[in-house]
């Protein structure tokens, strides 16, 4: 049960984690006019150096969140595997209407978040192809532009401007969606051909625009986009796979957050991505061969690091 009355500023927002995506969610609200703090394991002020679009840098400060002080908006752009926890470990300090907006890769059961939130709490779910990358800990740079997509998973007809509005400053470009799942299907797709594939050969996006890849990269749309279908969320495989080719190119030197991941010994999105698609299509009995081998070969080279 949330314990604080809603006396956060509106322009105050709470961050969660110190990632690329949420560091570069901080950096943009900050200069745009908002107060956002972040909520870290071990509390403390970053001075970042954030470098924009146009390659222009700015020293910035960070705040942390006090834990004396309640959360009324709250952003967690944090791999999938830490969203629940993240969640239950906040909950004492939201106010009655706070509202939450989750950001990850992948795909995950969201009942068991929706249970813990009081009527008055509102959860969203943020959808970005907005690119960063961190060369050092206290720096993280904007790396490639990108739309984002918002849609209010609690009461979805009692829409927030400020939610809107805040969301649009962080990670804009951002178009307001009554359903994200559709989009959400289109970007595993993009994810299940990328991400494992970039990650098993330890290269940039751009590497799978040769021939070698193109089977398999077909392959494993073709597996999602059949399960999507069944699920009620039709997506057309050639215009899917043309997508992802599209996002090869126009990513071409950036790598993958999975190929990010396994070169520095970290736990993967791989259960969110194709271990989701596998999941969904053994209930479905559709045979997902192309995405149950990515799914194994994440696991055996994880498990060697």
């Amino acid at each position: 049960m949330a314990s604080f009355t809603p006396t956060q500023p509106a322009l105050s927002w709470c961050i969660v984690g110190r990632g690329a995506i949420g560091l570069l969610a901080s950096s943009r609200l900050q200069l745009a006019g908002y107060s956002p703090r972040l909520w870290l394991k071990q509390p403390e002020d970053i001075e970042l150096l954030f470098t924009d679009l146009q390659q222009h840098r700015q020293q910035l400060l960070l705040p942390s969140q006090p834990c004396s002080e309640p959360i009324s908006q709250l952003l967690i752009p944090v791999k999938a595997y830490d969203i629940c926890q993240a969640v239950s470990q906040l909950l004492p300090y939201l106010t009655d209407t706070a509202q939450l907006v989750l950001c990850h890769n992948g795909m995950i059961a969201l009942e068991s978040i929706l249970k813990q939130l009081v009527p008055g709490q509102g959860l969203w779910f943020l959808s970005t192809s907005q690119a960063a990358y961190k060369p050092a800990v206290d720096q993280v740079v904007h790396s490639g532009a990108g739309n984002s997509y918002l849609a209010k998973l609690t009461a979805p007809g009692e829409q927030d401007p400020g939610i809107i509005e805040a969301m649009s400053a962080a990670l804009g470009p951002l178009t307001v969606v009554a359903d994200i799942n559709p989009l959400l299907w289109q970007k595993l797709a993009i994810n299940a051909a990328i991400n494992p594939l970039t990650a098993l050969e330890n290269c940039p996006n751009g590497q799978l625009a040769q021939r070698r890849y193109q089977a398999q990269i077909t392959a494993l749309v073709n597996e999602v986009c059949q399960v999507a279908s069944a699920l009620g969320y039709p997506l057309d495989s050639n215009a899917t796979i043309a997508r992802v080719l599209q996002v090869i190119d126009a990513t071409a030197r950036n790598y993958s957050s999975m190929q990010q991941d396994v070169q520095a010994g970290r736990p993967t999105e791989i259960e969110a991505i194709c271990g989701y698609i596998c999941r969904q299509a053994a209930q479905l009995q559709i045979a997902v061969p192309a995405n149950l081998h990515m799914l194994n070969q994440i696991r055996v080279l994880t498990a060697k690091r």
